[in-house]
């Protein structure tokens, strides 16, 4: 799936002729995904003096000033001096990372940043979390208001984390009076992405748990880069959420992608899941299940004021999920190998059930149960 033409997304971020005097930009995990994009961005942009590049590797864009370090190593402070803005997207959230060791990095990089940025005159911070933060709840509005109470549990894969950062963003300016944090909060992000909410469209039949009201709002990584341009240049003010206008219901995203559904009582659905989890043949909790569940659809009101308009739709960002999951079989959101892969042409909710069964059965020879 190709995105619109670049100029008309050029036309929706106009830039200014005064080339030389814009801020000093730095972006943290600015070698791949989000951040090679955003330094790209940041690098080609007249209303950008200069860009900071920082990551435990050097990427690829030339016009950026690299700095190969760990976002947790103090002397970042010094590689921060003469910067107006930091975007902070160096976080792990990979679904096969240890969880302690993920929190240590997203947790401790995001303080040491924080910390580094006020120490070094820096006049913000750019966070990205997710929407996610909201909590996927059965009693949430549809859209949530960018101001609605955070009532994310940690119980989903890095929520933990992200809810540790929001806590961070909030306390930092009181920490280091001067010091101004804009939070991001991305829909279901897609584009080079693998989470719990991506692999779910990998299945060979779309698990819908009986009774619930599943809304689908997603993000294309072009429209998070073009929404954290915004938020670099104090174009927008607040703390903000980035996705398509409006969303997809259930039945919507069944017919458009044509993976048909497998429906289960919501006890059996979590019990196997948490079971899944517990013995280790699962990298996602229960706790994921939620926000296929329950709607946490958001407005993208602050944005939209500050004129900026989402170059991707929701029917255009789920084609492209589909075509980048082409190929790849999970079940029960574990990814199979060739050996293990179920054809989907094959794969019904029995077929589907069978495979699960058999990777429970392999899990437990490898642990002599």
């Amino acid at each position: 799936m190709s995105s619109p033409e670049p100029q008309v997304r050029a036309a929706r971020n106009p830039r200014s002729p005064s080339a030389g005097r814009g801020p000093v930009v730095a972006v943290t995990g600015a070698a791949s995904g989000a951040g090679d994009l955003l330094t790209r961005r940041l690098a080609a942009s007249d209303e950008v003096r200069r860009v900071v590049a920082i990551d435990e590797r050097r990427g690829e864009c030339a016009e950026a000033q690299w700095h190969v370090l760990d976002v947790r190593d103090p002397a970042i402070a010094e590689k921060l001096r003469g910067v107006d803005v930091v975007v902070h997207l160096a976080l792990d959230l990979d679904l096969e990372t240890d969880p302690a060791a993920r929190t240590a990095h997203n947790v401790r990089g995001t303080q040491t940043v924080l910390t580094a940025a006020a120490a070094a005159g820096v006049h913000r911070v750019v966070l990205c979390t997710s929407a996610m933060v909201y909590g996927a709840l059965p009693d949430n509005d549809i859209p949530l208001s960018e101001d609605a109470e955070l009532r994310a549990t940690a119980e989903a894969t890095g929520v933990g984390d992200l809810l540790e950062i929001e806590r961070l963003a909030r306390r930092a300016p009181r920490a280091h009076p001067g010091l101004h944090v804009t939070v991001v909060r991305p829909a279901v992000l897609v584009g080079g992405t693998d989470t719990a909410l991506t692999r779910y469209f990998e299945s060979p039949r779309l698990l819908v748990v009986a009774g619930s009201r599943p809304a689908w709002q997603f993000c294309h990584v072009e429209d998070l880069v073009s929404a954290l341009e915004y938020a670099a240049l104090e174009k927008v003010e607040g703390d903000f959420a980035v996705g398509c206008d409006g969303w997809l219901e259930q039945e919507d995203v069944e017919q458009l992608s044509g993976i048909r559904r497998m429906e289960l009582p919501s006890a059996v659905a979590l019990g196997a899941a948490a079971r899944l989890h517990r013995i280790g043949l699962t990298p996602s909790p229960a706790g994921d299940l939620a926000y296929t569940m329950h709607p946490w659809v958001v407005s993208v009101g602050r944005l939209h004021d500050a004129g900026w308009r989402p170059a991707w739709t929701n029917e255009e960002v789920l084609a492209a999920l589909l075509e980048e999951a082409a190929g790849r079989h999970t079940v029960a959101g574990r990814r199979l190998g060739a050996k293990d892969a179920i054809a989907p042409a094959a794969a019904g909710a029995t077929v589907a059930l069978l495979g699960t069964a058999a990777l429970v059965r392999r899990a437990r020879r490898r642990r002599g149960l």
